[in-house]
């Protein structure tokens, strides 16, 4: 268990290193300068280099690479070009607003679909399978935006029952901040939810085939002992996958949802920063993305190895 959690953690560590140098060069080709857009089209030449060097851009990309996976490592993320602030302070309250909206989501979200995929499983081929297959791959293929934009225009601007956008703040009661998350958060749900429940339902099915399911089958085992027991706990670690991987997505890919409903998240902040080639706030955002996303895949590789016999042994 060790071992495979130290191989593990050394791959995830190299996963972003490799990704920090990606953000940066990616980051680097960018079209533009921070200095010619913060100083505007009429600036002179000399005002813009003055500038490149007080905010350290005269430097080589080497130089300031180092130095800005330096100051990570020390919890140093460096200041804003743009307005100065460090970019601890400006990231601290845009993580907890996307925590809070992927969280949410989360918790709604991935019980309500492991049970639909599973009762799907349960009733394949009858006529609620039928429905809620019917139901959840046209979910599937219907984008955030557009989910999020017939929300607002039904709940916000005829029903007048929900803000039309989502502002947050630390001094929110509950029920406050419930009202402002229920679009957003219903939006992510209905996405996310027929992303898993699909997934679980082929899974389990697919697992349904193998003869160690029809031997249970055959010694009168109820059908739904057969899929809520033995059959789950063999699709756990693919079942971990998928959840990861959705999971992921709310914290990294929710930009499209954050801008509808004006949600102060992670996602909204990168945006912003990109249109003012706030490159420092870009690459923290991006890094912390992807860290995100490297953590929640080796979770799911961690509860893999648990309900894998398969793995363990070959570990080993």
């Amino acid at each position: 268990m060790f071992a495979f959690l130290l191989r593990r953690l050394a791959l995830a560590g190299a996963v972003l290193w490799v990704v920090s140098l990606l953000v940066f060069v990616g980051c680097e080709i960018l079209p533009g300068d921070v200095a010619e857009v913060a100083l505007g089209q009429y600036a002179t030449p000399e005002s813009v280099q003055a500038l490149r060097v007080q905010l350290g851009l005269n430097r080589p990309a080497p130089e300031r690479y180092l130095g800005w996976l330096a100051g990570i490592l020390h919890d140093d993320w460096g200041r804003s070009l743009t307005t100065k602030t460090p970019i601890s302070e400006l990231l601290s309250e845009r993580v907890r607003n996307t925590a809070t909206l992927a969280g949410a989501t989360t918790l709604i979200a991935v019980p309500l679909a492991l049970g639909l995929g599973l009762l799907m499983a349960l009733w394949s081929g009858g006529l609620f399978d039928r429905i809620a297959s019917i139901i959840v791959l046209a979910l599937s293929a219907t984008p955030e935006f557009l989910i999020g934009t017939v929300a607002v225009l039904f709940f916000a601007v005829k029903l007048h029952w929900l803000p039309a956008v989502a502002n947050v703040d630390p001094t929110f009661g509950f029920t406050q901040l419930a009202r402002a998350l229920l679009l957003p958060v219903a939006t992510l749900t209905l996405v996310v939810t027929a992303q898993i429940a699909r997934m679980t339902r082929a899974t389990v099915t697919n697992l349904l085939d193998l003869p160690f399911i029809e031997m249970a089958t055959l010694k009168g085992v109820p059908r739904w002992r057969v899929v809520f027991v033995h059959a789950l706990v063999n699709v756990a670690g693919p079942l971990a996958n998928v959840v990861a991987l959705n999971v992921a997505y709310l914290v990294s890919g929710v930009v499209v949802v954050e801008t509808i409903f004006a949600y102060p998240g992670m996602a909204r902040l990168m945006v912003d920063a990109v249109e003012a080639r706030d490159l420092p706030v870009v690459q923290a955002c991006a890094l912390l993305f992807c860290g995100a996303y490297v953590l929640l895949i080796l979770a799911a590789d961690l509860v893999a190895f648990f309900f894998n016999p398969r793995i363990r042994s070959s570990v080993g």
